[in-house]
């Protein structure tokens, strides 16, 4: 419609409710507003994206990477748990959940899994299935080996040895290994065994794999440099905002690595809680300010990849994977980290609301009219008043009567 054909129709409409009383005033003002909002309404539009969806994650200078865990079955929910996943009580085997974990991932910016793993049939297959997926979804694994046995005693040399040739026959070759220049084993519980020990297991085979020893503080990394490839530090009870010094910790034991040459990856934890599996430490989670600081000390440390703890330990609560408690909470915090951005309380704005609003110039014009029409509509209103206290009225109840404004009958689909 052309503006002056608008305007000239909101003008005889009100006048025709202006002379009709001043009850009926309001809806004529209001009548233009709201014809006014629908008209204007593609001015008023997100300049981001869509209300639906959200923005994908943009890659850090360095890998992100998060725990990952395949030993459950169903029955290992029953156990010490306070949630569960969102996708219920998954069993590790289960191929569809392992696709969708690593879309998950993706999607948030993660850019491979550090997989826990022994040489077990059935961690085994467990793996393989894990690297199938991940071939088909261009996404990387490293693996951390678990060196202790379940009461934390360290496995014997010669088994660590022969699980880690089997790894090097079975599975070292395939590319999803290849974000370094050979394949990562982090080797955890390193504290627990001699340097000579370790000397033993890594001399032959240091060739083939980056072994990474998982010690817990500069002097005791300091004690193996020469042994492994570097250090991952598996810190997932820390309580940044307590522990004294907690920066000034992250960044000795990366300046003793480096000096060695080693790679090194820092820990950055959502919280922890494992009192259910006899710990006493709680780390809340702050609804994601803990994951941030431990990010932003984590970088601060100059690593060489992050290790976010974790994506599925349940036991300890330090999972992000999207559960019935959280929902995907933890997942948009890694998001909105990779853009930059402060992350929403959960219970802020909707999360499906657009993020910025761009007001166009073509708003302006029927906005300025419609505030021309309300002034001159109220001065028609107070000289129709002046008017009528020299003329006759109709009564006040028959008034109300006639000119009461009726709701529609509401609509039912």
């Amino acid at each position: 419609m052309h503006r002056n054909e608008m305007v000239a129709r909101w003008r005889t409409l009100l006048s025709a409710i202006v002379r009709r009383g001043p009850r009926n005033l309001a809806l004529g003002l209001l009548l233009p507003l709201l014809c006014t909002a629908c008209a204007s309404a593609n001015a008023f539009a997100p300049t981001s994206v869509p209300a639906a969806q959200t923005p994908p994650a943009q890659p850090l200078a360095i890998p992100l990477l998060a725990y990952y865990y395949i030993w459950f079955d169903p029955g290992s929910w029953d156990r010490a748990k306070t949630d569960l996943p969102l996708l219920g009580a998954y069993s590790s085997d289960d191929r569809k959940v392992a696709l969708q974990h690593i879309q998950w991932a993706k999607s948030a910016g993660i850019n491979g899994f550090i997989v826990s793993w022994k040489s077990t049939p059935t961690l085994n297959h467990r793996l393989q299935l894990l690297i199938d997926i991940a071939k088909q979804e261009h996404f990387k694994l490293l693996v951390i080996y678990q060196g202790l046995d379940f009461d934390r005693n360290p496995l014997p040399v010669a088994r660590v040895a022969a699980d880690l040739d089997y790894f090097i026959a079975t599975f070292a070759s395939d590319p999803v290994f290849d974000l370094y220049e050979r394949p990562v084993v982090i080797w955890s519980g390193t504290w627990k065994f001699s340097r000579d020990e370790i000397a033993s297991v890594t001399a032959a085979r240091r060739q083939k794999l980056l072994i990474l020893a998982s010690e817990r503080n500069e002097e005791d990394y300091k004690r193996i440099a020469d042994t492994v490839d570097g250090d991952a530090y598996y810190w997932s009870s820390v309580n940044p905002a307590t522990f004294p010094n907690y920066q000034g910790k992250l960044d000795a034991m990366a300046n003793a690595v480096h000096a060695n040459r080693g790679l090194w990856i820092a820990p950055a934890a959502a919280g922890f809680d494992a009192r259910l599996i006899g710990g006493t430490q709680v780390v809340e989670r702050n609804d994601g300010a803990t994951l941030r600081t431990e990010l932003d000390a984590a970088l601060r440390s100059s690593p060489d990849a992050v290790g976010v703890i974790s994506w599925n330990e349940f036991s300890e609560n330090s999972y992000i994977e999207p559960s019935r408690h959280y929902g995907q909470r933890y997942l948009d915090v890694l998001t909105q980290y990779h853009q930059g951005g402060t992350p929403q309380a959960a219970n802020e704005l909707d999360s499906s609301m657009p993020s910025s609003i761009e007001v166009r110039n073509e708003t302006l014009v029927p906005l300025v009219i419609l505030a021309v029409l309300i002034v001159a509509s109220l001065a028609v209103l107070f000289w129709r008043s002046l008017h009528r206290q020299n003329s006759d009225t109709l009564a006040e109840e028959g008034d109300r009567t006639v000119y009461e404004y009726e709701e529609p009958e509401p609509h039912i689909p």
